[in-house]
């Protein structure tokens, strides 16, 4: 349905059942947001917070928190969004089936925004700190928006079709923020908003920033889409709105979304940065404090029946697996048109989404040989690692679809599976040191810096993968508890990697040299070896495999192998590969509850109680 409000979408959800009501009062520092992770890991409703302690504004959550609601949100203008993809990876297909692409050209012209005199949104002005109070984890540096909707402006070539509305983290209060004057606004590389604040720097200006939310769930999608530079995000949310989207442009500095249910305009401060953070984020750690951009307020709006929609961000998978998903599934078919030959592409939300990227490719090459090394697969490669937000992947598995065409991106445990059985150690690992990688990630000690590893697998298998321990399994005395994780790969507990990080890497040394002296027959059914801190917990799922695995390591630190080498500057090995999973000193906290928070949600759940149902 077009919904033109939040809460004609609230209201929806409510009568077909896809929303309850909590009426007890909640508290919206880390009570909410613990409430929310429970409904969203039961596969809950959506969820209105109507009682927020010491708030006059309801909160909603988990409004996408599985694809039926997604979906069901969007019900009448999904289907027309993917026709007009379908137009523009092949414009040809409307001539050969018109009465399918009828209505695209409606379509097409929603995608207009338009300006408008007055909006909902302006109707009230509060502070700051009339806002919902919002906590997520108990180490967060403050309060946060965390579905913000940030529109700017290029100030050389101002207007609604080259503007940008990205979804940037906002920080209300707290570090070294002047109260109800500043908000940190926290972006990351390779986002849009970064040309803006470039070009407005370069001019001498400030950049003048609009933070919405709530409006059409449609905005908030669009917000996250990654849209190619110079389609502007306003389009991709009218269509799926069903409805151009309306900006009210006169009697402000910047166009203001009219349907929003709050605004928060300002300027970002040319003159400095300030801390932001910690934030407890999606790979399942605190983002630390760092200088960011600071925004000045101007005013704040909202509209007389606002709600404040929140997710929860945390170890995946949460709320924003959702929207990876729903995105994949409207812009996957795009794929194969940006990156000739690419089949698929996965960002594994259980990774973080950026540590690691499964891809399908193609090798065409040279048609005429037997294909036993990868070729055009590392021409997709590099393409792929040239793309805007995939260009962060740290981890890149990438194999050909020539030698299974079922293989399924989607389908993690098979992917690693087939392309452990074909990599050739020795010459299929391709490194990029000093280069960037996830600002979110701390595996490299350093600051949006790190490296990325590439692995390229084609041809038929060269190993057997194995699922039984070897026999004569070698392993140095502080390293203990060897487990499958899945065919060919074994995980093995660690000793701590500590503050005498020569020690502790030289740990690793001891280990290589111990399972080089084993038969390497033994290993041969074992190409990937990871060590860890707790062998049995990453043993114990798919998720925990992936998450220990390439969330804590940088691949030219931590990737190491029996009998390593270096030939013409590449290196390999020619036993198994070694990946130092270990927490190390350097990296950030994960993300643990705050046990007297944990103890008022139980009564909530427990029998009787208000969420009894759900949690």
């Amino acid at each position: 349905m077009g919904y033109r409000s939040l809460r004609q979408c609230v209201t929806d959800l409510e009568k077909n059942g896809h929303l309850v009501r909590i009426e007890d009062e909640i508290d919206a520092q880390l009570e909410a947001a613990e409430i929310q992770r429970r409904v969203y890991a039961s596969g809950g409703p959506a969820v209105l917070f109507t009682n927020v302690k010491g708030c006059q504004f309801p909160m909603v959550s988990n409004l996408f928190g599985t694809m039926e609601r997604a979906r069901f949100m969007f019900r009448d203008t999904l289907e027309s969004v993917r026709r007009l993809i379908e137009l523009k990876i092949d414009p040809s297909q409307l001539m050969k089936h018109p009465l399918r692409y009828a209505a695209s050209p409606f379509s097409a012209l929603r995608m207009l925004p338009k300006k408008c005199g007055k909006g909902a949104v302006l109707e009230n002005e509060i502070s700051l700190d009339q806002l919902p109070n919002m906590v997520s984890w108990p180490d967060d540096g403050g309060p946060y928006v965390t579905l913000p909707q940030v529109y700017t402006e290029d100030v050389r070539t101002p207007g609604l079709m080259k503007s940008n509305l990205g979804m940037y983290r906002v920080q209300l209060a707290g570090n070294e923020y002047r109260t109800n004057k500043e908000v940190g606004l926290h972006y990351q590389i390779h986002r849009g908003i970064g040309v803006h604040h470039a070009a407005a720097l370069a001019a001498g200006k400030p950049l003048k920033v609009n933070i919405f939310v709530g409006g059409t769930p449609a905005m908030t999608l669009a917000a996250v889409m990654p849209l190619p530079e110079g389609l502007s995000e306003l389009q991709f949310a009218g269509a799926l709105a069903g409805h151009r989207i309306p900006m009210v442009g006169k009697q402000v500095d910047l166009p203001i979304y009219a349907d929003a249910d709050f605004c928060i305009s300002g300027e970002i401060d040319p003159a400095g940065l300030k801390p932001e953070g910690p934030f407890g984020d999606h790979l399942g750690y605190y983002s630390l404090a760092h200088p960011f951009p600071v925004m000045r307020i101007k005013k704040v709006y909202h509209r007389h029946d606002a709600i404040w929609p929140f997710t929860v961000v945390g170890r995946p998978p949460q709320e924003d697996t959702t929207f990876g998903a729903l995105i994949h599934e409207i812009t996957g078919p795009v794929i194969p048109t940006v990156i000739p030959g690419l089949k698929a592409v996965n960002a594994v939300d259980a990774a973080g989404v950026h540590p690691l990227l499964l891809a399908i490719g193609s090798e065409r090459y040279v048609p005429y040989e037997e294909t036993t090394r990868p070729k055009e697969l590392l021409t997709q490669a590099n393409a792929i690692l040239g793309q805007g937000q995939m260009s962060l992947a740290k981890y890149l598995m990438i194999v050909s679809a020539q030698d299974d065409e079922k293989l399924d991106v989607e389908d993690i445990a098979s992917v690693f599976q087939h392309l452990l059985q074909r990599i050739d150690l020795r010459r299929d690992l391709h490194f990029q040191t000093e280069t960037t990688i996830d600002t979110l990630d701390y595996s490299s000690g350093q600051f949006n810096h790190g490296s990325k590893l590439v692995m390229a697998a084609v041809g038929k298998p060269i190993r057997e993968l194995r699922t039984e321990l070897p026999s004569d399994l070698k392993v140095p005395d502080n390293f203990r508890e060897p487990k499958i994780c899945l065919p060919g790969i074994l995980a093995i507990t660690g000793p701590k990697f500590t503050e005498d990080i020569e020690a502790s890497r030289k740990a690793i040394d001891k280990l290589t040299s111990s399972l080089a002296s084993m038969d390497q027959n033994s290993l041969k059914g074992f190409p990937l070896i990871l060590v860890v801190d707790d062998s049995p917990f990453t043993s114990t799922s798919l998720n925990n495999l992936v998450w220990t695995t390439f969330t804590r390591s940088n691949p030219a630190d931590d990737v190491h192998g029996v009998n390593a080498f270096i030939e013409r500057k590449h290196w390999g090995c020619t036993g198994p590969m070694l990946i130092d999973a270990r927490i190390k000193p350097w990296h950030a906290p994960p993300l643990v509850e705050d046990p007297e928070v944990t103890k008022r949600v139980d009564a909530l759940a427990a029998k009787g109680g208000p969420l009894a149902r759900y949690l």
